[in-house]
């Protein structure tokens, strides 16, 4: 067996070794699942009254329609506004003017900073006192668009940090090419450096679109709409918090779940293992010039 460049390949023994604690390990944690589900079992959680809701149409209707799809739409809108966030103050980070980049610099500080929940407490109560001046007409909107502004503006300045480590990676060749053949900074960065930034951004992009929608159970603090506003009417009505509670995490396991796999097929589909030619990118902007 080969040696690995880090390490050395495990011997029989160590193998053998490996194989134990992983059994282990395994029976630890099936024996604490089954002792989570005795207990259960033991308080009464698995009557049927307590399920029952979740096989009623209403309660099922609710948790699809008020809370599933909610979700869906304050996370999309804070996926698509985090993505625009951290391009622009990502780039905006990585200008030579400083009035430019010093103020990006302050604002993405401050909102990486800044705890998710705070910000959204935040948000509202702004939009609330905006709403009772007269500036806003939407108030019951108010904890909807709390989860939406603080989740886009805390995303946002992660995946900022994300595209400048992003265009850092890319080899400083393509670059130095590029300013050879007579590209300026702009080209470079749109036509060049971001392009080939995608492909080193994309795992940590679908990571942080996994915690948008996470973070979006946080909105119950602002009384905004989704699955955890409808499981709290739930369990407050018919107090079956353990089994309303099991349910909202398997939806929420089943969205996330649904979101790594989409953004991986998008990455695999149209991202690749594409790399671009700057001498071809050149000619192309030769013939564009040309032909206007």
């Amino acid at each position: 067996m080969a040696a690995s460049v880090l390490f050395d390949a495990p011997g029989p023994r160590t193998r053998v070794r490996h194989r134990i604690y992983s059994i282990v390990a395994s029976a630890a944690i099936v024996a604490a699942l089954a002792f989570a589900a005795w207990k259960l079992y033991d308080d009464g959680q698995f009557e049927y009254d307590l399920w029952e809701a979740f096989v009623t149409p209403d309660y099922v209707r609710a948790l699809l329609v008020d809370g599933l799809v909610v979700t869906v739409t304050m996370a999309v809108f804070a996926i698509i506004g985090a993505v625009i966030f951290g391009f622009l103050f990502g780039v905006a980070k990585m200008s030579d003017h400083r009035w430019i980049r010093w103020p990006a610099w302050v604002v993405v500080e401050f909102f990486r900073a800044m705890p998710v929940l705070l910000l959204m407490i935040f948000v509202f109560f702004m939009w609330f006192i905006s709403s009772r001046a007269g500036f806003l007409w939407i108030d019951q909107a108010g904890g909807f668009f709390a989860v939406v502004i603080a989740l886009t503006c805390y995303n946002g300045a992660v995946l900022a940090e994300v595209v400048r480590a992003g265009v850092q990676a890319v080899p400083k060749g393509q670059a130095e090419a590029a300013y050879a053949i007579g590209m300026r900074k702009t080209q470079v960065m749109t036509i060049i450096q971001l392009p080939q930034a995608v492909k080193v951004m994309l795992p940590a992009i679908i990571s942080q679109m996994v915690v948008a929608l996470k973070d979006t159970s946080l909105g119950y603090a602002v009384a905004a709409p989704g699955l955890t506003k409808v499981g709290q009417q739930i369990y407050k009505e018919l107090h079956n918090q353990v089994p309303t509670a099991i349910v909202v995490a398997i939806l929420y396991v089943t969205l996330n779940l649904l979101l790594t796999w989409l953004a991986t097929w998008v990455q695999r589909r149209f991202v690749g293992e594409k790399k671009i030619d700057v001498v071809k990118v050149a000619a192309g902007i030769d013939e564009d010039r040309a032909a206007r």
